[in-house]
Order: C-alpha cells, then structure tokens, then sequence
C-alpha cells in the first residue's frame, strides 16, 4: 500500500484531531539523517476494517474480490492489491488497511459478506499508525520489540501482533529502508510514541570509537 493520504474535507471529518497531534512537533524535531538516520511520523485517520469470515467459504471468495486481493492464510502474512492491504490476525480474521474512505469499504465488504456467517468492523478510530523509517529503525525497534527482526525472519511484507516496550501493536514492514508501520490502540499511542523518540535519541549523537 503507498503513503497514506488525509481527506481534509469539510463536515466532522475535518474536525478529527488524532491522538498524537500534541507530539507533531516534537517527533519532526527528532528526525535523525544520515548513516544512523531514523525518522517517526504519524498517519492519522488511516481505514481499518476488522474482517471475520470462514476461509474457505464462497463469501470469503466473494470479499477477496472485492479487496482484488487475496485473504492471506498464514501468520504474518499480508497481501496488497490498488488502495488495499489485507493482515492476518487469525485463522478466520484480518485486518483491512485501505486508503478509501471508511465507510465506502465497509458498505463494500458487507455487501460482499451478505448474510453468510462473519463480521465487517469499522474499527478505523481503535488505533492511530506510527511510521519509523531509516537505516536505525530497526535497531530502534529492538530495544523493546522481543520479535527477530533480522531480514532472515522478518521482511517487507511481514506484519505480526507483537508488543513495542509494554504498547501490544500490530508491527507491519513495508519496506527494505526499513520501514515500519505500527497500529496501537489510540489510548496507548501517546506512551508508544514517547518511548519510540526516547529510543531514538540516541541515534542523534557521535558513534563512539572504542580503541584496542
């Protein structure tokens, strides 16, 4: 899925502010550049539809076209088509991340579930995404995430709940950077962002040189 956009039209929409609009400031002002270079930004507002639905049934087929994507059916897997990402969260439930409106893809996914088993959740204002990036991400990210993140076992495409510090996220790598985006609850975001700028900060410094 590409960089998020923000629909800044007029009516309640508009009037939204995302649990870390206080810290907009201070999380630019972190940025670091360079060889050790890592960045922490918040895209606010991003659709999250939590899908139920036996997987092999004819409704799921009929919401998988739908998505244009296939429903992934291993852990940590994610599948991405247009607007679209799908994250498996279980045997029989996802995630829908998208970049359309909430309830556009909601209508869609409960017309496509029909009156079969399942559920299709707006859950778009349970979590806000945090985005770290840059050659120190994951080494940011390793202070207090107790998952493997080396590239052996965690890549572009992987996305697995797992907890930041005590903050239990959804860890998503979009990409080879690296790039990672994180879903917590909106309640916990504010501790999740704090503790992320603190382990940042010290990627702000010189690299120590030990001599022998």
């Amino acid at each position: 899925m590409a960089e998020p956009t923000i629909d800044a039209g007029a009516g309640p929409v508009a009037l939204r502010r995302s649990p870390l609009a206080h810290l907009a400031a201070r999380m630019r002002a972190a940025a670091v550049t360079g060889a050790r270079g890592v960045t922490l930004t918040e895209w606010p507002f991003l659709t999250m539809v939590n899908l139920r639905v036996a997987p092999a049934s004819e409704a799921a087929a009929r919401i998988e076209k739908t998505l244009g994507a296939p429903l992934p059916r291993e852990c940590g897997r994610t599948t991405t088509s247009g607007p679209h990402t799908v994250a498996w969260l279980g045997p029989d439930e996802w995630l829908v991340l998208s970049q359309t409106e909430s309830a556009a893809v909601t209508a869609e996914l409960r017309a496509a579930l029909g009156g079969d088993p399942g559920s299709v959740v707006d859950v778009s204002a349970n979590r806000t995404t945090l985005e770290l990036s840059g050659p120190a991400a994951r080494q940011v990210l390793e202070k207090g995430c107790p998952l493997d993140l080396h590239p052996r076992s965690f890549a572009p495409g992987r996305a697995v709940s797992t907890t930041v510090g005590p903050v239990a996220v959804l860890l998503w790598q979009v990409d080879d950077t690296p790039t990672y985006r994180l879903f917590p609850r909106s309640s916990f975001a504010d501790y999740l962002a704090r503790w992320l700028l603190d382990a940042m900060s010290e990627y702000r410094g010189p690299v120590n040189v030990i001599e022998c």
